[in-house]
């Protein structure tokens, strides 16, 4: 049986960092679920494709060629890493992300990758919807006000002016989407452990997770006991 780990949580929380330090520390693929969206997102505008243009969405997405390359996201052989986090993805990705079709195909793929290799996956609906048996599941979530900080503190070192005020906005705006829409809304799986960073460092996020994946491993083989 592989190994899997599922990190949900909203927008801003941190999810992506800590998967992928969670990932080096147990040699595990880490699978960026939410930037797979907002690849899809990428692309569709570029192609003057909305949301709302399910068939022509449907077409696109299948004609893509996705993978990572360490933390990088390629899709037709173009590295997107650098796009797919910029203030107008964002604002507009809960919409694409909510298209039942695409979320489909995305599942699938999602799924193939967990069969084929041990894997940490973060995302919204990895818990209850993608990895609904996997070995570990954490729900990882911190205030908005926290989570717009570390966002705006994030686009400010990488001379990207935003507003914090707006960005604020967006995400509980994106809160509300993610989790009131039809198809696999943001929700947290009932047998996992929340955790609210919003007073933790990440340092202190990875040493729970990664102490609570240790225990678990070690009580498994027998190493020991409760």
């Amino acid at each position: 049986m592989r190994l899997s780990v599922a990190i949900d949580g909203p927008a801003g929380a941190g999810k992506s960092t800590i998967a992928k330090i969670i990932g080096k520390n147990f040699n595990l693929m880490y699978i960026n679920t939410g930037a797979m969206y907002r690849a899809i997102t990428v692309v569709a505008i570029r192609n003057n494709i909305t949301y709302s243009e399910i068939e022509k969405l449907c077409k696109l997405t299948d004609s893509l060629e996705m993978h990572f390359d360490e933390d990088k996201i390629v899709v037709n052989n173009e590295d997107l890493s650098d796009k797919i986090n910029m203030p107008d993805i964002s604002k507009q990705v809960s919409n694409y992300a909510a298209v039942s079709e695409i979320r489909e195909r995305l599942v699938r793929l999602q799924r193939k990758m967990s069969e084929k290799y041990d894997v940490v996956m973060d995302g919204r609906d990895i818990g209850t919807v993608v990895l609904k048996d996997a070995s570990f599941k954490f729900y990882l979530t911190a205030s908005p006000e926290k989570r717009a900080r570390r966002r705006f503190e994030e686009f400010m070192d990488k001379g990207i002016n935003v507003d914090y005020e707006k960005i604020l906005s967006d995400i509980i705006k994106r809160d509300y989407i993610d989790s009131h829409r039809e198809v696999n809304p943001l929700t947290k799986a009932e047998d996992a452990i929340e955790i609210d960073s919003s007073e933790m460092t990440i340092e202190e996020v990875v040493d729970f997770i990664t102490n609570c994946i240790r225990k678990d491993i070690c009580e498994a083989s027998g190493i020991f006991k409760k």
